[in-house]
């Protein structure tokens, strides 16, 4: 499509882009089958690429997904006819109308849409992990990984293995004491988790993790909004019975540093790591920024300077009309109905590669004239999570 017929078709949608589902696998962990993927399709990559584990929003990134992986591989794309054949990329709008359809502050500041987020679903915990800051990204050729957390009770019928995160270290912990569990990546289980802290996980609340702040998740599907990265380093080599090898640590260092542990060490933002009073700045309580008679909107993440996200509740049989001061991508977890004049559906079984009715993304300008949605159920809620980059408008941390 050129630009003309991307500024047609996006006036035709009234602004919006309905997004085909993008699936991916991980190499590593247990999926914990509540992506609604139809069964047989959890391994559509092939096994030797591992089940399905993820499911990515308003992504104009590609993933950090190993050496098979596609070049495509996490890329969003736009239903343009419903034949996923015909689909064009997200980015390729965003790259094409610019600020026509993410709003001129993002995309003067930014050059693109800045941000994602995912569903990510596992039932077993996931390895003690960070991600990089901006600076050590950046010696790499990326850029850092601030992420949020929510637990939709919608996508949560089952806690998994073990329903509880780590983060960070005990505040006792010194740093000696984790670089000498390191030095034993190769000949042992160096079992780091025994220097962290574990929180169980609370449905309907959140966490935000700032990059360098070291973190094993919980065995919940996991809603996370996240900057425009796919970068880590993975500090624990034993997880559920899952070796992982020594790439795993030192892959997004560069080369001359991949045998030095103090590298490896200068990737914790130690200060946080062992905040102790890390629940207090980190966890995030939903706050409620609309109630009424048609629909409760709350935010679910925010009180960072990065990535923020909403769940927004339409009753049965009303309608919401809502604004928003940026463009945003969502996804429908419960109800059904109609945005604007386009219908709209949580999905209750998916076929890899088949288009939905449940994600969307909002151009900007439609977000500042309002978003019409229509709960047409006389008895089911209509819910949504909406993700997008941090504005003004987005509270702090309330204390």
């Amino acid at each position: 499509m050129n630009k003309q017929q991307m500024q047609q078709f996006l006036a035709e949608n009234e602004g919006l882009l309905n997004l085909i589902p993008i699936f991916l696998p991980r190499r590593f962990g247990s999926a914990g089958h509540r992506l609604r993927l139809h069964p047989d399709d959890y391994y559509a990559f092939g096994t030797a690429r591992g089940s399905i584990k993820e499911r990515w929003f308003s992504s104009v990134i590609c993933a950090m997904n190993g050496d098979d992986a596609r070049p495509d591989e996490g890329l969003s794309y736009v239903n343009i006819d419903g034949n996923p054949e015909n689909k064009v990329s997200l980015k390729d709008f965003v790259d094409t109308l610019g600020a026509e359809l993410i709003g001129s502050y993002l995309y003067d500041t930014y050059g693109t849409w800045p941000m994602y987020s995912k569903f990510y679903d596992y039932s077993t915990p996931l390895f003690h992990h960070l991600h990089l800051d901006f600076d050590a990204a950046a010696r790499v050729g990326k850029i850092g990984k601030p992420e949020a957390y929510y637990y939709s009770p919608q996508m949560n019928n089952y806690p998994g293995t073990f329903p509880h995160t780590y983060f960070g270290f005990a505040p006792d912990v010194t740093k000696q004491e984790v670089k000498e569990r390191l030095a034993d990546y190769e000949t042992a289980d160096i079992r780091i988790t025994e220097l962290s802290r574990a929180y169980r996980i609370q449905l309907g609340t959140g966490w935000y993790t700032p990059p360098g702040v070291i973190h094993a998740p919980g065995s919940y599907l996991t809603y996370e909004p996240q900057w425009n990265s796919d970068v880590n380093s993975v500090f624990e080599n034993i997880t559920a019975g899952e070796v992982y090898g020594r790439d795993f640590l030192v892959e997004n260092l560069p080369e001359q540093d991949k045998d030095n542990l103090d590298k490896v060490m200068d990737l914790l933002d130690w200060d946080k790591n062992v905040d102790p009073d890390y629940r207090k700045h980190y966890f995030r309580a939903p706050i409620v920024a609309e109630d009424n008679e048609n629909y409760t909107e709350k935010w679910i993440s925010y009180g960072n300077p990065y990535i923020a996200a909403k769940e927004l509740t339409v009753y049965p049989g009303k309608t919401a009309v809502v604004t928003d001061p940026t463009a945003y991508g969502f996804i429908t977890v419960q109800g059904w109905g109609k945005i604007q004049n386009t219908d709209l559906a949580a999905a209750t079984m998916l076929r890899f590669g088949q288009t939905s009715q449940d994600e969307f993304f909002v151009s900007a300008d439609r977000a500042n004239k309002g978003v019409r949605i229509e709960n047409r159920s006389s008895c089911e809620p209509l819910v949504l999570l909406k993700h997008f980059p941090n504005h003004p408008g987005v509270p702090q941390k309330e204390d």
